[in-house]
């Protein structure tokens, strides 16, 4: 029997009269892809957890056009944009959290300049953020002893300097955090950024994905801890191409950090 959870939409919060703490926006990822959808529940599992007041804009939310804009076609992403602009700005919303560095890069980045205002943080920086106030707290014992590694996802780290968020809530869990080679502004791609999730790779010697995986089994771990939808897909399908499916595990932070609760 799973629990239940609770989320509410930005119109049922205007239908009370309310304003929510912060909005979540779910993604195209985190809404439609089945592996993805249980990142977006074991993030919604700690804002629950924590007593936060959050919405999401449900059948409102539309794709940010992220993928458009990296594919070329910019006047798509304008569409996109400006839609998802006057329904944000229409709620009056503020704060922003996400858990697809993609949608964080482009909200926090690229909305301004077509009139979309709000502070936008990634959902590693939101849950650091529940645990510096006592606000959340962990039992860490669930992965004592464990060894982790994370991957940087590019929008997250080289492309908005987000690095010790996510470090720092790993830590609380008591896993033994050990660093790939290449890290943080050294940091190999998982492969899918730039819209190339949807494509095949070009030739090659090995697919992107498949070589991030191998400096990740390098460190030996347990779990590859990932903070975005797409790394999540890429470093799972490169673990499968290892063949060590049986022996380590691809979990978004916000996974294990649910799964510590």
């Amino acid at each position: 029997m799973s629990e239940k959870l609770i989320v509410k939409t930005m119109e049922e919060f205007m239908a009370e009269g309310k304003q929510p703490e912060i909005l979540f926006w779910v993604g195209s990822a985190g809404s439609y892809d089945d592996r993805a959808k249980k990142i977006s529940r074991a993030f919604v599992k700690i804002l629950n957890k924590a007593n936060v007041d959050f919405a999401v804009l449900g059948p409102e939310e539309s794709n940010t056009g992220d993928v458009a804009k990296r594919a070329g076609n910019e006047f798509l992403f304008q569409m996109q944009a400006m839609m998802n602009i006057e329904v944000l700005n229409g709620y009056e919303i503020k704060r922003i959290v996400t858990c697809d560095p993609h949608s964080f890069n482009t909200l926090k980045n690229e909305y301004p300049s077509l009139g979309g205002n709000y502070d936008v943080i990634h959902h590693t920086q939101y849950i650091k953020e529940l645990m510096d106030s006592g606000r959340l707290s962990l039992e860490g014992k669930t992965y004592k002893e464990k060894r982790i590694t994370f991957h940087d996802p590019c929008y997250l780290g080289r492309a908005n300097s987000v690095y010790d968020a996510p470090r720092d809530i790993l830590k609380k869990t008591n896993a033994n955090i050990v660093e790939m080679k290449r890290h943080k502004k050294t940091a190999l791609c998982c492969g899918a950024g730039g819209a190339q999730m949807f494509k095949e790779p070009e030739k090659g010697d090995m697919d992107i994905n498949v070589m991030r995986t191998k400096d990740a089994l390098e460190t030996n771990p347990n779990i590859i801890a990932t903070g975005c939808p797409y790394c999540n897909t890429m470093m799972t399908d490169g673990i499968k191409a290892h063949e060590k499916e049986d022996s380590v595990t691809v979990l978004d932070v916000a996974e294990l950090i649910a799964n510590s609760i």
